[in-house]
């Protein structure tokens, strides 16, 4: 991946502000909804990522970098409020398409000018999304799924401007705007997931997934300070609401067959909404897998920066930060060097398949 160009320019949209895809599968006769997740970025039998590091260290000054709003700057507020405003802020359908056009493009293809102007129409709610993501507090209301189908699409055209702004900073190799971009990512995942509703979970796990990929973009510019201190300062597991979110869903399931739905089917349906909220929990677990991997993507650059240029032979040979566990086995991941490259891999979940798997073909920049 190419990250070399420079701009002059403050790229930085909101200034001084700190796919999953989803479809019914039966409705259960009061309105609940089974809903089975499959990351669409993701094909059989795996992951696959090259990653052209640049060696860096740990900034000295603890703390410096975060990826989610530093304690110091939450609130008490309600983030609720401020989304909606984010949510009515959004230009019309016009610029999501391009967004979306954008976000298919690598780093070295963007045209900076074109996605600057295109992001514009987007300030006023990226604004409303960082001073949301600084509050404590994420009240989401209470009803039925459907009445949110509609504004998880709005979320969803948020969450792509996030991750488009994120890649912007990143092609223009400007590090601090990347890293605000981010925390505001992280920031809406952690929010989504606190609200006991399917679809807000979906939408949460989605747009850390997606930061997880500009992550993946930003260790490989030459200028980038290492976020080693930041990825192992995340919460884990990152989602721990998830079983809440489950056992929402489960206590909106019938005790007994809804008029017109057989014993067979009933019992089909529940025996499906287990199995999705196993892939669920596997979900989750993956995102800590891809995080912790990540965090040692990141030692691996901290290693190199020490030892000119060189890859470690194992994980073990690294003594200047601990390498995290996979969350999956609570083993060490899988690293194997040969010659120039190395090979970081993760391990599938229970109840997921080998397309969970990534694995990361690391190589230094020279």
């Amino acid at each position: 991946m190419k990250a070399t160009r420079k701009s002059k320019r403050n790229r930085t949209f909101v200034e001084g502000e700190t796919m999953v895809r989803f479809h019914e599968i039966r409705s259960l006769g009061v309105g609940a909804w089974v809903v089975v997740l499959s990351l669409i970025t993701q094909t059989a039998p795996g992951r696959e990522v090259k990653l052209v590091i640049c060696p860096r260290k740990v900034s000295a000054e603890a703390g410096k970098y975060t990826l989610l709003p530093p304690q110091a700057a939450l609130t008490d507020a309600d983030a609720v409020p401020l989304y909606d405003k984010a949510i009515k802020a959004l230009p019309g359908k016009a610029s999501d398409n391009q967004v979306q056009q954008y976000l298919k493009m690598e780093i070295d293809e963007l045209p900076a000018d074109q996605v600057e102007q295109t992001l514009r129409p987007y300030v006023e709610s990226l604004k409303y999304a960082a001073q949301a993501t600084k509050c404590r507090g994420c009240k989401w209301p209470a009803g039925k799924l459907e009445t949110f189908t509609v504004k998880v699409e709005e979320w969803h055209k948020l969450a792509y401007a996030v991750q488009l702004w994120a890649r912007e900073e990143i092609a223009q190799d400007s590090p601090e705007g990347a890293i605000l971009s981010l925390q505001i990512g992280f920031g809406m995942a952690r929010h989504f997931v606190q609200g006991s509703n399917i679809l807000l979970c979906s939408r949460g796990m989605s747009t850390a997934s997606m930061m997880c990929r500009e992550i993946e973009r930003y260790v490989q510019m030459e200028d980038a300070p290492n976020l080693y201190a930041a990825l192992a300062a995340l919460p884990r597991p990152f989602f721990a609401d998830v079983e809440k979110v489950i056992e929402s869903e489960e206590k909106g399931f019938p005790s007994k067959p809804p008029a017109g739905v057989t014993r067979a089917q009933f019992e089909s349906d529940l025996k499906s909404s287990k199995a999705s909220h196993d892939y669920w929990r596997a979900l989750a677990k993956r995102l800590d897998s891809d995080l912790a991997a990540l965090q040692c993507v990141e030692a691996i650059r901290l290693y190199t920066a020490s030892h000119g240029g060189q890859l470690p032979q194992t994980l073990a040979e690294i003594k200047e930060a601990s390498t995290p566990k996979d969350p999956v086995t609570g083993a060490a991941f899988r690293y194997t060097r040969t010659g120039a490259m190395a090979v970081l891999e993760t391990t599938a979940p229970a109840a997921a398949n080998e397309k969970d798997i990534l694995r990361y073909q690391i190589v230094v920049k020279n």
